[in-house]
């Protein structure tokens, strides 16, 4: 089984579009788990006071729920996940480009989305 750290933006991607492969991705990927940093919560709890974000924001607090939620804590995530990535070999889930960039430099891979499919890039 394998943990995934998964960022703010791959969070509400995940909940509110159509993935097509989610079902496969044991298949496709191995046994995976999602698991929400705590900065990562504190930062939808932040969102969902903006208008126009709320709606999308309570579908993905609703949807990660049941997901663990791991103590990386901290006030800006991708400052929080890259310093967590340089001590810990991991998979982290995001959308962010330079997040991405960053992240493989360290050693670590990235969960991402292509055409609405759960891709893994290393």
């Amino acid at each position: 089984m394998v943990e995934v750290i998964c960022d703010t933006n791959f969070l509400i991607h995940l909940a509110t579009r159509r993935i097509k492969n989610i079902d496969n991705l044991d298949v496709e990927i191995g046994k995976v788990t999602f698991v929400v940093p705590q900065v990562v919560k504190n930062e939808l709890s932040e969102l969902a006071k903006k208008p126009e974000k709320k709606q999308d924001i309570q579908s993905t607090q609703n949807y990660i729920k049941s997901f663990k939620t791991i103590p990386i804590l901290g006030s800006f995530a991708d400052k929080e996940l890259l310093d967590y990535v340089s001590k810990n070999r991991v998979i982290i889930a995001t959308m962010d480009k330079e997040l991405k960039k960053q992240i493989k430099n360290n050693g670590s891979s990235v969960m991402s989305f292509l055409n609405d499919r759960i891709i893994l890039e290393s």
